[in-house]
């Protein structure tokens, strides 16, 4: 961690003459004048400091500049960032040459801004921006030297990433090697020039995400809804020059830009209400973003199944492969373009541009000329406006294959794509065919209706209220006795909506059987559990699901939509949620990334908000009894919903706890008084929270874990690093902003305080709840359950494997 002694501040002042006719004081540094160690020279309104620090280590400084006011000490530039001075004689001078050299006491000059001027007498500024200016003393605007012209890993409001179209160089953001060494890292930010220049984000000379590129508001794969109503961005596009930045609509928003040591960028903004940096956007924000992932002629599509598609009028090159989910080979035409005998474009809304690496493009164009231009060259594939504000101007083309392009359902912008006129004639008939069928539908259905209300009077005054309306549209209503209607599907509809339950529709597998995506007539999306009939879960946990389910409604529930049963079939039709289930994220080292630590948190404090409810404010009182990471489903917005409610029991009254004779749930989420003595209750899921709270943390699986060192499951693991004082240890490799350090401590806390061996000693899901809002003071926790420190191979007992069982017998 970093050095947090008190410095001492050194403010060496110069006068000169300021726009208003008075005189005023600027902090600076004349020439050959110097700050040692443990100086600092302070910006004009004491927003920034810039001096020398340590991350812990007095033998490794370096010099950076750091938010004034905003503690834990945030870092958004270093000097000598591949070379830290050795020992703790640091100096920074000011040379008469006009140069800024950091010197070691041992080694001499190892940093030097090679700035030297002739004739000049310079100072140094560090003004309020944060950038430190080497400049002639009474000169307020031409700097000879600027931090800002290097940047680190930070982008800060006023600061350009530009590049000079003639002769070079780039000037972009580069990642720290780790959270606690900033040398120069594997990734960087920056804009790409080559064709119309975008904004990429690469590791070394590979592309891994790209923000698309510049129309006229932002790039074209960047969210801006939000961002822009407290930034205003801007580019300046010469033939000499490109530069972007960005400044702040209100000065009193403090915010960054940070690419972390994994490659992800986050956009952070200060917040006096919290007193933490709240991330505001991320990339990559799924999938989608990864460059390229759905090979040449496709689109992604994050709310899609499967997410990638070929462009209307392309095919998959290799079929078996797309099927399996491997995209790379993308998409090929079914139609070649005849040039000579008329071609036509189809046009995309709301899109990422595609890779514009190759592209042509013409400012001054109107949209219709660039649609002639795209047309007399053969080769051209796509066309776009350059610049959609004001009305649009400019053209933008793309020749050969397209890349990397996909849907942004709040933003992005049009793009027309050219098609074989037959293709376009094939899609006409079929959009008339499909009018057609869409007017004789709702004839039908006005028919039906009408038909249906004429039966059904006709059957109510005949018989009375009826229990059952059969068969209607492919589903029935069943009437429950509260006056709640749950839905019923007609088997046969669900098995057409799943394409007969087609592995290509199956969405992953847990103990109780298979889920499937199916998709109604209406249009509906939803997942269809089909229940194993090697699962475990009978008749009575089928219904079990089904009569709580269709009594809880929270945002933190899965949604159970209805039900259907055929002979030995039992189908659970629930809301269909894009982002699958949490375990796809959390133990993948992939998209494991994609979950940022202010996301992660959020789905703690997600997952326990319906716990609470299901514990206390619900009709009844319900224990879950399998809570698990692959129960939480993730809706498009990444919020947390507990599903599987197959084992769950309801309690009546002040009932607190209750016995079985057959024990249910999962290994390595199951507290030991339930595994042991087959006695459950709130505190049963209390535990199980812990664990998953422990492995979100930590990424990695409680079952099946297994210390090097100690040979300690993941409670275990994380108990001992506790004790030891090192929990810092458990956070998965993730990077993380020190200003969210410290909530991630507090949340491995309450994990530990949920997963203690004594029931008793576990606090309610009210009391996480304020835990992890920082609202309850946290006592010390003791051992967690099963913890021995015995060999984790006489431990196998309880850390088979994922499985539901219901077949472990108490004792």
């Amino acid at each position: 961690m970093e050095n947090h002694n008190k410095v001492l501040v050194l403010i060496v002042c110069t006068f000169f003459f300021c726009s208003m006719p008075t005189y005023c004081i600027q902090h600076t540094l004349t020439t050959n004048q110097f700050i040692q160690y443990n100086d600092t020279l302070v910006s004009a309104a004491g927003t920034f400091e810039a001096g020398f620090f340590n991350f812990g280590d007095p033998q490794r400084q370096y010099f950076g500049i750091w938010y004034k006011s905003i503690s834990p000490r945030t870092i958004v530039w270093v000097a000598n960032r591949d070379t830290p001075v050795q020992n703790s004689t640091a100096m920074m001078k000011l040379t008469d040459q006009g140069s800024l050299v950091i010197i070691d006491g041992s080694k001499g000059i190892i940093w030097n801004s090679n700035s030297s001027r002739v004739g000049v007498k310079p100072v140094v500024q560090l003004l309020n921006s944060g950038n430190l200016v080497l400049k002639v003393a009474n000169n307020t605007e031409n700097f000879l030297w600027e931090s800002f012209d290097y940047p680190g890993n930070t982008f800060l409001a006023g600061m350009q990433l530009k590049t000079n179209l003639v002769t070079g160089p780039y000037r972009y953001l580069t990642s720290w090697r780790s959270p606690e060494d900033p040398a120069a890292g594997e990734f960087s930010y920056r804009i790409d020039t080559h064709g119309y220049p975008q904004q990429v984000t690469a590791k070394g000379a590979t592309i891994l995400y790209r923000g698309g590129s510049w129309n006229g508001i932002l790039f074209t794969g960047v969210s801006w809804l939000r961002k822009h109503r407290i930034l205003n961005f801007s580019v300046v596009f010469t033939d000499k020059e490109f530069s972007y930045q960005y400044e702040s609509l209100n000065n009193s928003i403090i915010t960054r830009m940070v690419l972390d040591p994994y490659g992800t960028s986050q956009r952070f903004i200060w917040s006096d209400r919290t007193q933490i940096w709240e991330s505001i956007s991320s990339r990559p924000t799924d999938q989608c973003d990864v460059y390229a992932l759905c090979g040449i002629n496709s689109n992604c599509n994050i709310n899609g199944f499967p997410i990638c598609e070929c462009l209307e009028g392309f095919m998959p090159k290799f079929q078996p492969k797309w099927e399996s989910s491997n995209w790379s080979d993308g998409c090929v035409r079914k139609t070649d373009l005849n040039c000579l005998h008329g071609d036509g474009f189809l046009p995309y809304t709301n899109m990422k541009l595609p890779d514009t690496s190759t592209s042509w493009f013409d400012k001054s164009m109107t949209l219709e000329e660039c649609k002639t231009t795209c047309l007399k060259n053969c080769s051209c594939t796509a066309y776009a406006s350059l610049d959609i504000s004001d009305g649009g101007s400019g053209c933008l083309l793309w020749f050969n294959n397209i890349v990397d392009m996909r849907i942004h359902p709040d933003q992005g912008q049009e793009i027309y794509i050219r098609l074989a006129s037959s293709e376009l004639d094939h899609r006409k008939n079929k959009r008339n065919f499909k009018r057609a069928g869409i007017l004789a539908g709702v004839i039908a259905l006005i028919i039906g209706l009408t038909v249906l209300v004429l039966v059904t009077s006709i059957y109510r005054k005949k018989l009375g209220k009826p229990r059952y309306i059969k068969k209607l549209f492919n589903w029935t209503y069943k009437e429950k006795g509260d006056g709640d209607l749950v839905t019923i599907f007609d088997f046969s509809a669900i098995t057409k909506a799943t394409n007969n339950f087609s592995n290509k529709n199956k969405l992953g597998e847990g103990g109780f059987g298979p889920v499937y995506k199916g998709i109604m007539v209406d249009g509906q999306e939803i997942a269809v559990k089909r229940l194993s009939k090697t699962s475990g879960q009978g008749v009575e946990e089928f219904k079990n699901e089904v009569k709580l389910m269709a009594t809880l409604q929270h945002r933190n529930l899965a949604k159970l939509i209805g039900c259907s049963i055929q002979q030995d079939e039992k189908l659970l039709i629930y809301e269909f949620l894009p982002n699958r289930s949490l375990d796809y994220f959390i133990f993948d080292t992939t998209r494991s990334k994609l979950l940022d630590w202010t996301k992660r948190l959020e789905i703690i404090d997600g997952i326990a908000r319906g716990l609470l409810y299901l514990h206390q404010d619900s009709t009844l009182r319900i224990i879950h009894r399998d809570v698990k990471i692959s129960n939480i489903l993730l809706d498009i917005n990444m919020i947390p919903k507990i599903s599987d409610f197959g084992l769950a029991r309801s309690f009546m009254g002040d009932q607190a706890e209750a016995n079985t004779n057959t024990v249910t749930g999962t290994h390595g989420y199951m507290p030991p008084e339930y595994a042991v003595h087959g006695s459950f209750s709130i505190k049963s899921d209390v535990f199980s929270f812990g664990v998953v709270v422990l492995e979100i943390i930590s990424g990695k699986k409680n079952s099946g874990f297994c210390d090097p060192r100690h040979r300690l499951d993941l409670l275990g693991h994380a108990w001992r690093l506790w004790i030891e004082d090192r929990p810092e240890e458990l956070i998965a490799n993730i990077f993380y902003d020190e200003a969210i350090y410290s909530e991630i401590i507090r949340f491995i806390h309450v994990g530990l305080l949920c997963v203690q061996q004594q029931p008793e000693n576990r606090p309610n899901m009210s009391s996480v709840v304020f835990m992890l809002k920082g609202e309850k003071l946290l006592p010390e926790p003791s051992e967690p359950g099963f913890y021995t420190g015995r060999n984790h191979k006489n431990s196998t007992e309880f850390s088979i494997n994922e499985a539901t069982m219901s077949l472990l017998e108490a004792r």
